[in-house]
């Protein structure tokens, strides 16, 4: 098994996350990560979850503050989006004119979404940038965006398209001149695609690749079997020694971030924000605070066992090393301390621990029994509890609380195997 994991598996498994367009895709989309906390924030600050606090907020105007960053970091996320994958596919292929590439593709963005909106009383409104577009909506458009874009100004560098400067021209002139052809190109592209969608089907290609591709991927993931099937690659890959979570992170953070937004946006309507009307359980916070609560694996059961309760000395010591970081969801030192990774005793509750959590926590939210998330997000790193506290109340903390148990009853009968293995190495020597 080891040979087949180490030698096939891994081997492909490496090709892919390798590859241009997924690494582009998982560097690009942390360019957006610093601007949905910081909305994040702002918007907790204005939804504060204690009546007169919120009411003081409110009146004095605090919250209209508050609503502005929010819609100036979070509502953007679009933008981030495109502006990052541009320039992350451009520096891994060390285009020297990234920046030049990635502002390219935001103009390809905005070139490529719809620049009017019917306003409620009927009338129309030209010339304009509509948010909707630039948050969760416009997600797919700006990956797809991003990558087209970052090809074809790479082709052109290689292939020396290019207006060339002499020998003494400032460089930051030089670029802008060197990267005036690809941009010309591109633009150019994006034009006629524009027209295609203009006039053939009488919509925009941002509003065409939304209704095409985004819409049925939200409901893919957004459904019980979606949860079940990422939750076991997730655990599966990490329990091979692939990075599991940065894989399946990767590539599902457009559609859950896109979910957020979608939620997000029923509460600013004035709606409940529940699945009648339209309602995502499946997001960015789902992801994070349940399903890799305390890392993948939702390994925190096993830490408190080792730590606390181990009787071999090998245990113990990785326990005490190891507690820290877990409290704050990073369980490297527990994957290959233990080891987790090619551990046969530990990969039935390495993936049973999260699909329980995760279906138990989509039927939960499903029910009503549990609240659909916002667009509030912390850290990954903030612990749980605190976590569940910030982003749904104290029924999610309660929950966070359920699952700790939870992992500790299942990883038990496993780990005591392990430990019991462990302790009598060391007795013997």
């Amino acid at each position: 098994m080891n040979k087949f994991i180490n030698e096939t598996l891994v081997i492909y498994i490496s090709k892919f996350t390798n590859t241009k367009v997924i690494k582009a895709l998982k560097d690009g989309m942390m360019f957006s990560l610093p601007f949905l906390m910081i909305g994040s924030l702002f918007l907790l600050i204005a939804n504060l979850p204690i009546e007169s606090v919120s009411k003081v907020i409110s009146e004095s105007g605090i919250g209209d503050v508050c609503s502005q960053v929010y819609s100036s970091t979070f509502s953007l996320m679009a933008f981030f989006t495109v502006i990052g994958i541009t320039y992350s596919y451009l520096k891994n292929d060390q285009v020297i004119t990234a920046i030049n590439g990635a502002l390219t593709g935001l103009a390809a963005f905005i070139l490529l979404t719809p620049s009017s909106k019917v306003l409620d009383s009927g009338e129309s409104v030209t010339g304009i940038i509509s948010k909707d577009w630039t948050a969760g909506q416009g997600m797919i458009c700006a990956i797809l965006i991003g990558f087209l874009v970052g090809y074809i100004y790479s082709l052109c560098v290689k292939k020396d398209i290019s207006i060339k400067m002499p020998d003494g021209v400032p460089s930051g002139v030089a670029d802008s001149f060197s990267s005036l052809l690809p941009t010309g190109i591109i633009i150019t592209i994006c034009a006629i695609i524009y027209a295609i969608c203009h006039f053939i089907f009488n919509t925009t290609f941002a509003e065409l690749i939304y209704l095409v591709i985004q819409i049925p991927l939200q409901g893919i993931t957004d459904s019980f079997f979606g949860v079940i099937i990422m939750t076991v690659v997730m655990s599966l890959l990490w329990w091979t020694g692939v990075h599991g979570g940065s894989i399946c992170g990767g590539i599902l953070s457009p559609i859950l971030q896109a979910n957020m937004a979608a939620n997000q946006k029923i509460i600013d309507s004035g709606l409940p924000l529940t699945i009648q009307n339209g309602g995502h359980i499946f997001t960015q916070q789902f992801w994070d605070n349940f399903l890799c609560m305390s890392g993948a694996g939702i390994v925190i059961g096993l830490v408190i066992y080792i730590t606390f309760f181990a009787k071999s000395k090998s245990l113990r010591s990785l326990g005490k090393l190891s507690i820290v970081p877990n409290i704050f969801n990073i369980n490297e030192p527990i994957i290959f301390g233990t080891p987790i990774v090619l551990n046969i005793y530990l990969l039935i509750p390495f993936v049973l621990v999260p699909l329980i959590i995760g279906i138990s926590s989509y039927l939960l939210m499903y029910m009503g029994i549990l609240p659909l998330f916002s667009g509030v997000m912390v850290p990954w790193t903030t612990p749980p509890i605190i976590s569940g506290l910030l982003i749904g109340g104290w029924r999610v903390a309660l929950w966070q609380f359920v699952m700790i148990v939870v992992s500790f009853v299942i990883y038990l009968p496993f780990i005591k195997k392990i430990d019991t293995l462990e302790l009598n190495k060391e007795n013997q020597k």
